[in-house]
C-alpha cells in the first residue's frame, strides 16, 4: 500500500533531517544565512515540520494543529534540541495518521484545494514527500557550505 511506502520515506527523511542538524559543528550556523542563501536550515526545518503537521496531521489526522507559516521563516535561534524534538513529534504524528488512510481515500480528492488545484490525496502525499526531500537537500548543502 502506498501509505506504507510514504510512511517509510517520511520517517527516513525526517530522521535524516535530524541527523543533518546534529552534524552542524557550530549550532549557531543552523541559523546562518549568507549571500544568496536566504533560508537558514533552522527555518527550513520549521517549514517542513509546519507543512507536514498541517497537511497530514491537521487535515488528514484531525490533530488540531494550527500552522503559523510566517513564523516558519521569521523565527530564529531556536535551540537544536527543540528543532529535533519538533521533528520527532512530527514523525509520531505521521506514524499515527498515515496507517489510517485507506486506498479509497488515496484516490479521493484531498480535502483542501492546493494553490487552487484539486488533487487526489495520494498525489498530494507524494508531493509532500518530494517537498521534504527537496528541502532536506538544501539543508545538507547549507550545512556543508556554511558550517566550516
Amino acid at each position: 500500500m502506498l501509505t506504507d511506502t510514504l510512511r517509510s520515506l517520511f520517517s527516513r527523511d525526517l530522521n535524516k533531517l535530524k541527523e543533518e542538524l546534529e552534524l552542524y559543528k557550530d549550532e549557531a550556523n543552523i541559523w546562518r544565512i549568507d549571500g544568496n542563501i536566504l533560508n537558514a536550515a533552522g527555518n527550513l526545518c520549521l517549514h517542513l515540520v509546519g507543512n507536514l503537521n498541517t497537511y497530514i496531521g491537521g487535515v488528514l489526522g484531525q490533530s488540531g494543529y494550527i500552522r503559523n507559516r510566517p513564523e516558519e521563516f521569521s523565527l530564529k535561534d531556536i535551540p537544536r534540541s527543540e528543532l529535533i524534538s519538533k521533528i520527532e513529534k512530527t514523525i509520531e504524528v505521521l506514524n499515527a495518521t498515515l496507517p489510517l488512510i485507506t486506498e479509497e481515500q488515496m484516490q479521493e480528492e484531498y480535502p483542501q484545494h492546493i494553490d487552487g488545484n484539486k488533487l487526489t490525496t495520494g498525489y498530494f502525499l507524494v508531493h509532500l514527500a518530494t517537498h521534504l526531500g527537496y528541502h532536506l537537500g538544501q539543508v545538507n548543502y547549507h550545512r556543508r557550505l556554511l558550517d566550516r
